[in-house]
């Protein structure tokens, strides 16, 4: 760092200046940093995303709101019967403490009501995070932004399923 054309008062300086830099109260430090990504928001004020798990793929709008969840047109009670697939839904505003504060309307198609569940999961996760970036860290140490890529193994030739064997037979 020192050379032979660096003086006594040059070095200093810059200790002056290294000394200021970690003074301050980190909230302060957070807060003027610039954020690495900003908010995403079409003409009506929704963030948009889409979600995917096995072969469903879900398109998500979510807006400020009362906590509706509208899937392809019905309520969540009606298109996901089964009280674990709405739970696997609200699973990321839970993580969030945003239960109750958006709404969301979603399209899915392909694959069976789990795998629509996750798809929707997934697309909420999205949005949610580009609706408000600093949620990023929260739903992304949940696992939520992550796609599942676990889909159906296919069936191969000789086969009777993916992998079993026809039934062997000894006589």
């Amino acid at each position: 760092m020192a050379d032979e054309n660096t003086t006594v008062s040059d070095l200093a300086d810059l200790k002056d200046i290294a000394g200021d830099a970690p003074q301050g109260d980190a909230a302060e430090i957070a807060r003027t940093a610039a954020p690495l990504r900003q908010q995403e928001l079409d003409k009506q004020g929704r963030a948009y995303a889409t979600g995917r798990r096995k072969d469903a793929v879900a398109r998500v709008w979510v807006k400020p709101g009362t906590g509706k969840i509208t899937i392809n047109g019905k309520d969540q009670e009606t298109y996901f019967a089964r009280p674990t697939l709405r739970l696997i839904i609200n699973q990321p505003f839970g993580i969030t403490d945003r239960s109750g504060q958006y709404d969301v309307v979603a399209t899915v198609r392909g694959g069976g009501l789990s795998g629509q569940a996750g798809a929707v999961k997934h697309g909420i996760a999205q949005a949610l995070t580009k609706y408000e970036p600093e949620l990023r860290s929260t739903v992304k140490a949940a696992g939520f932004l992550t796609r599942d890529s676990r889909v159906v193994e296919r069936k191969k030739y000789g086969k009777a399923k993916a992998r079993r064997s026809f039934q062997f037979s000894k006589r």
